[in-house]
This record gives C-alpha cells, sequence and structure tokens, in this order.
C-alpha cells in the first residue's frame, strides 16, 4: 500500500492506493483520469479497452485502497521498433515477434518520467525525422523510451502490482 496524492476541487489529499491489475471494467474510471491528466490526448473507450484485451500483463491500475476510483494507470506494450502507434487507433493485434520491448512513449516535460520509467530498463533512444515527426502525435515534450528484449530490469512491471 502507497500514499498518493488525489486533487480534487482544487484540494490535494493524500490517500492510501495500491497498484493491480487493470481489467475492462476499470476504463470508465481510467477515461476520467485520461482526460485529467492529457486532456490534448485524448484516446476512446475501444482503443484503452483493446490494449487491456490484447497485452493485459502491461496494463496496471494505481487504484484507491476504499474503492474501485482509479488515481493512475499504465498501459504499455509491445511495439515494433521506431514504430509507436497512431494515438486513437486500435492496433487489433500485437507485435508479438517486435524487436524490442518499447513502451508508449512518456508525455512530460519533467525528468521524473524518465526516472521511473529507467527502473524498467526502459531509455531514451535517438530519434530521426521521420520518428520526431510521428511523436508529435503524443505532444510536444514526447519522449520515445525502449528496453531490448532480455535486457535486465531493476523492476518489472508486475512488481507494481504487487507493490514492490
Amino acid at each position: 500500500m502507497e500514499d498518493a496524492i488525489k486533487v480534487e476541487a482544487n484540494s490535494l489529499t493524500k490517500v492510501k492506493a495500491s497498484w493491480r491489475e487493470l481489467s475492462v471494467d476499470d476504463i470508465e474510471s481510467l477515461v476520467r483520469v485520461a482526460d485529467k491528466i492529457h486532456p490534448s490526448l485524448p484516446e476512446s473507450d475501444q482503443v484503452f479497452a483493446e490494449r487491456v484485451r490484447l497485452f493485459p500483463e502491461g496494463c496496471l491500475a494505481l487504484a484507491e485502497s476504499e474503492g474501485d476510483e482509479l488515481l493512475g494507470y499504465i498501459i504499455s506494450h509491445p511495439i515494433r521498433r521506431r514504430q509507436p502507434p497512431a494515438l486513437n487507433r486500435l492496433l487489433e493485434q500485437i507485435a508479438f515477434n517486435a524487436d524490442h520491448d518499447t513502451r508508449r512513449p512518456v508525455s512530460s516535460p519533467s525528468t521524473a518520467p524518465r526516472l521511473f520509467w529507467s527502473r524498467f530498463g526502459l531509455v531514451p533512444e535517438d530519434i530521426d525525422e521521420l520518428l520526431e515527426k510521428k511523436l508529435l502525435d503524443y505532444g510536444d515534450d514526447a519522449i520515445y523510451l525502449e528496453r531490448k528484449n532480455g535486457e535486465q530490469a531493476s523492476h518489472r512491471f508486475e512488481d507494481c502490482a504487487r507493490g514492490i
């Protein structure tokens, strides 16, 4: 169990929260969080539900211990190297033969997301002009992160769900 900060009506409240597997039943709550965190990068309920169905091991929910309301989430899945999917598009399938276990670009101007993701072996990659244009869909400050298949990380996504 971790302390998390919840924002309600312009006030901050400390609450108990923990990571757990995300399910399609969480999508409505997930969309409320997504709309607050990055309103300029909307994705449909169907897109989120598809990600959970296609790669459940990469989808986690940070939920209040009192109730089912989400405070945060992780949606991740393998992709082909340097080919992040367009936002708000169904994948139809996962590239399980992908040569890299690459997670979605992180959109944030601070270094905190880089530090968080580096625990899982994800590091910023140099990008070319074509990939730079594709990342603009994720926001002006999107960062492309990669982890090669088989590389060791100090943490695993599954560890978040167990509170490690």
